[in-house]
């Protein structure tokens, strides 16, 4: 292949940034990284943090502006915010800041879901602070009375240190998840919304106790995919997308440990991509 981009303008080869709380942004990565081959992709885990979905508001919105301050110095022309929490908690604060940054943010498919759905009940399954927050239970109410589907709220507590510690199918992990599904079910839920980015990741998992505990067919509902094409949408409206024939590189940064993300990298989504640790970043001057 021939690397064409000197050829380029600088914003279109500069690499887009990526973050979770810890590795449940990966699911997202793993989408972006199919849909755009010939993008640079930074991905910061701020597992030193994580969950996000245990702390308040006001944590949660610094460290998302702090990172993405970090990712800016690195040269960012994109971000995505691949965290429901962070979404949720954040992404008006990030756009504020920055307002000539193209942000995409990750939110549960309530909409989706309302359209699939038979019983005109559905479940979602997140973070406590992502179904605490004005956002979702704005967005809720907004779906909910335009299609009359009921949306039954379950926080699934635990289960982000579960995948983070990666076990993705242990015993407690089951039994957790099989705590938080089984009254979905019983409720008639026939669609779950995975709201959180971690969460595709026991994807099979949840299959296999919905298999068992529901009567009829269960539709599982994750966004990742969606983010990645209104990414490609947006940077080719901002004329950012990159054309050079060649493979983008991805590589990432962590406040946690550089050795556990690595091993996840290459377990999870088979690449084998430099993680540099971050020991600490600041709110950049003038942010509030």
């Amino acid at each position: 292949m021939t690397d064409n981009t000197q050829e380029m303008p600088m914003a279109q080869i500069a690499p887009i940034g990526i973050f979770d709380s810890g590795i449940g942004g990966l699911s997202v990565l793993r989408h972006i990284h199919q849909d755009l081959p010939l993008e640079d992709l930074l991905y910061f885990a701020d597992s030193a943090y994580a969950p996000y979905g245990d702390r308040s508001e006001a944590e949660i919105s610094a460290r998302s502006l702090a990172v993405t301050g970090f990712l800016l110095q690195q040269g960012t022309k994109a971000l995505v915010v691949a965290c429901n929490t962070a979404t949720t908690a954040a992404i008006k604060a990030i756009r504020s800041a920055y307002p000539a940054l193209p942000v995409i943010g990750i939110e549960p498919g309530l909409k989706p879901a309302a359209a699939q759905s038979r019983s005109k009940i559905v479940g979602v399954l997140a973070t406590k602070a992502t179904l605490q927050s004005a956002r979702l239970l704005a967005l809720q109410q907004q779906i909910g009375a335009a299609s009359g589907v009921h949306f039954e709220l379950q926080a699934c507590v635990g289960l982000v240190d579960q995948i983070e510690k990666g076990e993705l199918r242990s015993p407690q992990t089951a039994l957790l998840l099989r705590r938080y599904i089984a009254p979905l079910i019983a409720q008639g839920a026939d669609t779950l919304v995975l709201g959180c980015t971690h969460y595709p990741f026991v994807r099979p998992l949840i299959e296999e106790i919905v298999a068992e505990l529901a009567s009829g067919p269960v539709t599982i509902i994750d966004t990742g995919a969606a983010v990645s094409r209104q990414l490609v949408k947006v940077l080719g409206e901002n004329n950012l997308l990159h054309t050079a024939a060649r493979a983008g590189k991805v590589s990432a940064f962590t406040t946690g440990s550089q050795s556990v993300l690595s091993a996840t990298f290459a377990s999870l989504l088979q690449l084998h991509s430099p993680v540099s640790a971050v020991a600490a970043i600041a709110q950049p001057a003038g942010i509030s």
